[in-house]
């Protein structure tokens, strides 16, 4: 007779040993159940890259387990099909006769729901235990929620820094006298400099097999496999780790907001994905950063800059997430509506900054922050793209995307379609920011210096045009006063023809006759 007690669910993002529901796990007494339902890869327009990476990382982290001792009970999509993840369990507790079931709490409200079901419908006894993975718990949102009338980052973040001391001097005062140093990270690419590669992997047999079938087993995934090299085992997420803090550190905090056609990741980490389910642990890659700054390998700009985007942002979208509730973002605030454009499914625009964005996410299954907010998202903004259909496209298509830490990121920040709970101004920005931070421009057939005519950058109409519609409900913004002046100030005759410009290219974007262009070539 088995000895098996417990049952230790374990979701595809929860990949670590250490994680709460399996920190005191027992193989003597406790079984493992993980599982794919296939609806998890569909509900989603999902990329094949991220299908194929949570997909080959959970079955590594399954024989893993396996190799430690422990029994698991795999659902796999091919050989052993589950509509559910309650299904899956249903099964499990059936075959072992086994009603106790422990699991860490999800990271969606969907899954969250549907395990709150389970004592109820499976008759089991259910332990749901925090995610400690992240430094503060979802209380600790809600504590500094109390009593704000706006949620912003920067202090959530100064409070973790205190907590956990990173980057601290003894006094409590951040090291470097000062707690961000964004300003000193934004940075254009110099022609003469081209960024070293992010570290890649070979697929093993069990990444080249479901490679070899995500097309056919998931006819509606998005994107290209050929580039695939990420990390699916924790040893290879730490070895990516090292060479980003050691080749790609150093530089990443001054050109974190550039964009560039040489390199579609400039120096970004790209371990985002291993963070998200569970290969890496965020406490370990912030120490491994402030390391680098106290060995004297990596400057302070680049260190602070780096921490603060998981210390700070995804402690804080975290948060931000579960305090809003389960029907946040179902609003629509500016009350955008138009239809996603079919050049979002294959990067056929003539606007090269667009082209560039959009096909390298479905090349690569990625695209750096500045090119989901201010070249994908600003463009979605001005053009008044439907934010549901936004939301879906960006959780699909981005192999780091999970509804928690994508939702607020697009609807909050990126869209401005919760009116301003999260930001404090939409993120709208003409041509000339693309300019600035980019080498998109130069082989543009649109100039970001011209306003109107057929060679003009179709950023600066949209800008004028988005605040003019939306004046109503943003002309009392105090962080959008400077513009507004600005517009209040221009000619009659010049509004006008800014207006036109703006309508004649959305009619042709509503009609699907923007000019076509070549569809971008592998650039890794």
């Amino acid at each position: 007779m088995s000895n098996l007690r417990t049952i230790r669910f374990v979701l595809g993002d929860q990949l670590s040993r250490s994680v709460s529901s399996l920190s005191d796990a027992d193989p003597d007494q406790d079984l493992i159940v993980m599982a794919e339902p296939k609806c998890e890869a569909t509900y989603a327009p999902h990329h094949s890259q991220k299908i194929v990476l949570i997909l080959s990382a959970m079955r590594h982290f399954a024989k893993a387990l396996r190799d430690d001792g422990f029994q698991v009970d795999y659902f796999d999509y091919e050989t052993r099909p589950t509509d559910s993840f309650s299904a899956a369990l249903k099964t499990a507790m059936a075959d072992h006769d086994i009603s106790r079931v422990m699991i860490t709490e999800p990271g969606e409200w969907r899954v969250h729901h549907e395990i709150e079901t389970w004592e109820k419908d499976l008759s089991a006894s259910v332990s749901v235990r925090p995610d400690d993975r992240f430094f503060a718990p979802i209380s600790a949102f809600a504590d500094f929620a109390k009593d704000r009338k706006e949620l912003r980052m920067e202090y959530f973040y100064r409070g973790l820094r205190r907590e956990t001391g990173i980057l601290m001097e003894p006094d409590e005062k951040p090291v470097g006298g000062q707690w961000n140093f964004d300003h000193d990270n934004r940075k254009r690419l110099p022609d003469d400099v081209s960024p070293t590669s992010p570290k890649t992997f070979k697929p093993d047999d069990i990444t080249r097999d479901l490679l070899a079938k995500v097309a056919d087993d998931f006819p509606n995934a998005v994107g290209d496999t050929q580039s695939f090299g990420w990390a699916v085992t924790r040893d290879d997420a730490l070895s990516a780790l090292d060479h980003f803090i050691t080749h790609r550190l150093p530089h990443f905090g001054d050109y974190q907001d550039a964009m560039t056609v040489k390199s579609p990741t400039v120096y970004h980490a790209l371990i985002s994905p291993y963070i998200n389910i569970g290969l890496l642990l965020p406490d370990e890659v912030c120490r491994a950063a402030e390391k680098a700054y106290y060995d004297g390998k990596a400057p302070l700009n680049a260190v602070e800059g780096f921490i603060r985007q998981i210390l700070g942002w995804r402690e804080y979208v975290r948060g931000l997430y579960w305090f809003m509730g389960d029907d946040y973002g179902k609003a629509n605030h500016l009350n955008a509506k138009r239809s996603l454009p079919d050049f979002f499914w294959g990067a056929d625009v003539p606007m090269n900054c667009l082209q560039q964005a959009i096909g390298e996410t479905l090349e690569n299954a990625y695209a750096h922050h500045i090119q989901r907010l201010m070249v994908i998202g600003n463009f979605s903004l001005l053009a008044g793209l439907n934010p549901q259909e936004v939301c879906d496209w960006y959780l699909g298509v981005y192999i780091d995307a999970f509804e928690w830490v994508e939702l607020p990121n697009t609807f909050g920040m990126a869209l401005y379609a919760d009116g301003g709970k999260m930001a404090s101004k939409p993120y709208a920005a003409s041509g000339k920011y693309i300019d600035r931070m980019s080498d998109y421009c130069d082989d543009c057939q649109f100039s970001p210096n011209k306003k109107t005519g057929p060679d003009a950058c179709p950023f600066n109409a949209l800008y004028w045009h988005f605040l003019d519609r939306n004046s109503d409900k943003l002309g009392k913004n105090p962080r959008l006063g400077m513009p507004y002046r600005n517009w209040a100030r221009m000619k009659d005759d010049n509004k006008r023809d800014l207006v036109a410009q703006a309508e004649t290219f959305l009619q042709k974007l509503d009609d699907g006759k923007l000019a076509k262009v070549p569809k971008q070539g592998n650039l890794l």
